[in-house]
């Protein structure tokens, strides 16, 4: 959340200031001069955000830089000369206003594309998954799953040098303490030659590696899983499935028991107060009419569950179990840890979700949104790359595009605008 304050603002404090009485300007001249000061805070950048040298910051931070046991070697390798990326305290910041729906969400992350791509790693990965499973107690197509939601299966790391991102988000911005410990965590994979630093690339906020851990992750849970003396998450695709079998093994999957099960709820039942955190036993969802989708019997050994309903009552249902909370902790987010455990599932053979997402509307997969940006192109609209990714050109040349039709001008991408322009 931003605290915000305009030069219009001040403008009207000025206003009003020159209204009153002369006998109150002296105490009001003194509280306007504080609000002033606290407002040219709120607008000025840190201390060191009028230079991209950090060398004054890098300074400050040595002391505990040696306290979290960077050697002096190490930090002047990696330290010396570093630059600020600005860009990465932008999107630290940035509030998108193009919120993205549910159903968009997963039909991009969860298409015939990926499960295609899925499936193929399955099988040539399926001797090193096998141990995984073996000996972290997390089946195959859970790790893969997480493979192909975090990188496409190691085709989109990121392209942000950590170094310079985590060193830029701790000396500007909000969250300057946490990530500071994930600088630290960086600097220390590289000073034990787990990663050369020339690979050291991923997010904005300095999560990498085909299944994106952050730093501080990939020292409690990375593992060498390849044998060849070191974990790499970059260039080994084995040390990646084994440290997120990891991952989810320490965050309490449990062998053999389902992420959860898409069910139908009875008509009027309350979903105040229920959720993924409020764990039910499977005897008392029964007892208030919920069923499997096909209308059988709920299975007893799912134990306690929680109702997921990410489009309320009207779109799939879910009881899930514990496993989802592990799917979950990967990333904090429920939509998320429902996209695993459907590409999951998918990968396992089970079809989409039986009950449709309350729209009429629906979303696009990868390939179809391709074909959307193509005909915009043929339209004549800049949109840039032809890549799949609705952008911001994406969704002005879709509002323009929506405006001619007479549709609603959101800018978004769905089947109704492709169909539309399927048909000239």
């Amino acid at each position: 959340m931003h605290c915000k304050h305009t030069n219009a603002d001040l403008q009207l404090t000025s206003m009003r200031f020159n209204q009153i009485s002369s006998s109150a300007r002296d105490t009001l001249a003194l509280f306007a001069g504080v609000i002033t000061v606290i407002a040219a805070a709120l607008i000025a950048p840190s201390a060191w955000a009028q230079n991209s040298d950090l060398s004054a910051c890098m300074a400050e931070l040595r002391p505990a830089a040696r306290t979290a046991k960077v050697t002096d070697a190490t930090w002047a390798r990696h330290t010396a000369g570093l630059q600020a990326d600005f860009s990465v305290i932008e999107k630290l910041n940035f509030q998108p206003e193009f919120r993205t729906a549910i159903w968009d969400y997963m039909a991009a992350l969860v298409d015939d594309e990926r499960v295609a791509d899925g499936a193929a790693r399955l099988n040539e990965q399926r001797a090193a998954l096998a141990r995984a499973e073996q000996r972290f107690g997390v089946d195959a197509a859970t790790v893969v799953a997480v493979w192909g939601v975090e990188s496409n299966f190691g085709q989109t790391f990121g392209k942000y040098p950590l170094v310079q991102a985590l060193g830029t988000l701790s000396c500007h911005g909000r969250r300057q303490s946490y990530f500071r410990g994930e600088f630290f965590a960086a600097l220390r994979i590289l000073q034990a030659g787990h990663i050369a630093p020339e690979r050291l690339v991923g997010s904005w906020a300095g999560a990498f590696g085909h299944t994106q851990f952050m730093p501080s992750t990939f020292e409690r849970l990375a593992v060498d899983f390849d044998g060849d003396g070191r974990a790499d998450l970059m260039d080994s695709s084995v040390d990646a499935l084994g440290s997120t079998a990891n991952f989810l093994a320490r965050a309490g999957w449990q062998s053999g028991l389902p992420w959860g099960i898409e069910v139908k709820l009875p008509a009027g039942l309350s979903l105040a107060g229920e959720g993924r955190r409020t764990k039910r036993p499977v005897a008392d969802w029964a007892a208030r009419g919920v069923r499997r989708i096909d209308g059988s019997a709920l299975p007893d050994s799912l134990g306690s569950v929680g109702l997921l309903t990410l489009a309320g009552a009207k779109g799939p249902a879910f009881l899930v179990t514990r496993n989802f909370d592990a799917l979950y902790s990967y990333n904090a987010a429920e939509s998320y840890g429902l996209a695993i455990a459907h590409l999951s599932d998918r990968l396992r053979g089970a079809g989409p979700f039986a009950t449709p997402w309350p729209t009429d509307d629906p979303g696009l997969s990868r390939a179809e949104r391709r074909e959307l940006q193509g005909l915009l192109v043929m339209r004549g609209h800049d949109i840039g790359p032809v890549d799949g990714m609705l952008g911001d050109k994406s969704r002005v040349a879709i509002r323009t595009e929506q405006q001619r039709l007479g549709h609603e001008a959101d800018g978004r991408g769905g089947q109704k605008i492709l169909k539309a322009l399927r048909g000239g």
